[in-house]
């Protein structure tokens, strides 16, 4: 069987899993905007960078598949927000269906990754997209708050760091039979 990680990274957090994760599993990682035909491989596994409620280059990477009865499919999103608070979790896959086909959802297993964020390296749109958004969240009442707008307060304008590699054990565990 061949493998593919095909990776959308805007700032560097979600290349480091994909890397890691290759030297792990022994699969060759490459960015989306690298990546021509996808068609060839039995296990595609596309890690993206959350963005503005997207997975930054996975529709137009997975929209290349031709035919994918005989695919495993993988998604690794990374963002900010804690993928252990399941209102995070059931925002970031309601998004993911309405970026993918259905037919790809319903073969696809989906995980969920801490990444980080450094706005002192943030772009100008992104910069202030994330100020708009802190001022937005910073009115809501405390009550109405979710775990990801708690998090866009505690972390804006800092530099955070919440990449762990050992959260692809059970990535790894899961995925493994597939590549065998």
């Amino acid at each position: 069987m061949s493998s593919i990680i095909i990776y959308g990274s805007h700032y560097g957090t979600t290349e480091k899993y994909a890397k890691e994760l290759s030297k792990r599993i022994n699969v060759k990682a490459i960015s989306y905007e690298e990546v021509k035909d996808i068609n060839d491989y039995d296990t595609i596994i596309y890690l993206g960078g959350l963005y503005a409620g997207g997975v930054l280059g996975m529709s137009k990477t997975l929209k290349k598949l031709n035919e994918i009865s005989n695919k495993n499919i993988i998604i690794i999103t990374v963002g900010l927000a804690d993928p252990t608070d399941e209102i995070n979790v059931n925002n970031i896959r309601n998004n993911i269906k309405n970026l993918i086909s259905r037919e790809i959802l319903k073969k696809a297993r989906i995980f969920h990754l801490r990444g980080g964020i450094d706005y002192s390296k943030l772009n100008f749109a992104h910069k202030t997209m994330m100020k708009l958004l802190y001022s937005a969240v910073k009115k809501l009442p405390k009550e109405k708050l979710t775990g990801e707008n708690k998090a866009i307060i505690e972390t804006y304008n800092k530099k955070v760091n919440f990449v762990d590699f050992s959260s692809l054990d059970n990535i790894i565990d899961k995925i493994q039979v597939g590549l065998l």
